[in-house]
């Protein structure tokens, strides 16, 4: 195995920690569902020990290690023997398809990676390097989407049609929206009944709905009645076990919005492929709206503790809102994956929703 330039030496790579990243490539980019929909890189990660494995990483990941390497190692910012030449991270990119701007970062950030893992060993072994190539535990829960694309084509649908039956039947209930992609996935609405088929591998299951059959991930719904154990397939006393229990709680996070249009409030609960802990910007909200409600001339507004809706403007606001959020959050109760912060979304011209005129 040919290694890194500054590890040819002998004596400095043996003293090395084995857990040292050696080579990374990227291997592939997901799609994910977080305040807007952004793509994730998935990393295979070579350590000096021989081990192998997958993270998970974005773009605004990359960005900040490097700002903290220049920080300390940059010519600017260290005179002496441990400044260094880092190399060139791709730049941020504003207008474009977010799925070719992913696409066409793959080679800079291969050449980005390996001419990093090739500086002296003092940059290496810095924290915010290795926790960077770390394989978390939210890193290593996860499932490539190609291994998930591997799945057995879906049952014809049986038809049920005694009453006594459907009381009967393995069935779910949908807790989130989820739009299924491709012919196989199965488009959920939050409160619909899934009748289960049987299970498809650790994450999905397979069910009908609308007279419509296709596959589902687990974690978007809610067990009612599980599957007999003949019916997960592949999955062993695991698979029937987790049938009975549900999907585990925190999988997703939940944002609960409400509209207010038209003397009418509808409520919706939005599922983000994000922490609880993060905080979002304005543009990702007020788009994840627009997204999700499909209106444009819309206003975000959060509650006071006095009860009074306060438009929200830009960051700071966000800022306020969630703090506040978090601060008084613990005086509602709230299922142990939603945000404590809420969204009230109004139309933009709609003034009679506030106390006081701007």
């Amino acid at each position: 195995m040919s290694l890194p330039r500054q590890l040819r030496d002998e004596s400095d790579f043996d003293q090395l920690p084995d857990d040292i990243p050696i080579s990374a490539t990227v291997a592939d980019i997901e799609e994910k569902k977080g305040f807007t929909k952004y793509y994730q890189f998935v990393i295979e990660v070579k350590t000096k020990g021989g081990s192998k494995y997958l993270i998970y990483r974005r773009y605004r990941q990359f960005f900040a290690l490097h700002q903290s390497l220049e920080l300390k190692f940059s010519s600017e910012a260290q005179a002496g023997s441990y400044s260094c030449t880092l190399p060139t991270l791709p730049g941020k990119v504003y207008v474009g398809k977010k799925q070719e701007i992913a696409e066409n970062r793959i080679p800079e950030l291969n050449t980005y990676m390996k001419k990093l893992l090739c500086l002296p060993t003092y940059v290496l072994l810095e924290d915010v390097v290795r926790m960077f190539f770390y394989q978390s535990e939210s890193d290593s829960l996860q499932i490539p989407r190609a291994l998930r694309r591997l799945r057995p084509p879906t049952r014809r649908v049986k038809t049920v049609k005694a009453t006594p039956d459907l009381l009967s039947s393995p069935r779910a209930e949908a807790v989130f929206d989820f739009s299924g992609s491709g012919k196989l996935e199965l488009s959920l609405r939050a409160g619909e009944v899934i009748f289960l088929l049987r299970r498809v591998n650790a994450d999905w299951l397979e069910g009908t709905v609308r007279e419509r059959t296709g596959i589902f991930p687990q974690s978007f719904v809610k067990i009612i009645k599980p599957l007999p154990e003949s019916d997960s397939d592949g999955e062993g006393e695991g698979g029937a076990s987790r049938a009975r229990s549900g999907p585990p709680a925190g999988s997703y996070s939940c944002l609960r919005c409400y509209l207010y249009q038209g003397g009418s409030t509808e409520t919706r609960d939005i599922c983000i492929e994000e922490d609880l802990s993060t905080q979002p910007s304005y543009k990702e909200l007020i788009t994840l709206m627009r997204e999700s409600f499909k209106l444009d001339d819309i206003a975000l507004n959060y509650r006071d503790p006095e009860g009074d809706l306060i438009r929200i403007l830009d960051d700071e606001d966000v800022e306020l809102m969630i703090s506040e959020g978090r601060l008084h959050g613990s005086q509602v109760k709230r299922p142990v994956n939603q945000y404590p912060w809420e969204l009230h979304v109004t139309m933009a011209s709609d003034l009679s929703v506030y106390n006081t005129e701007f």
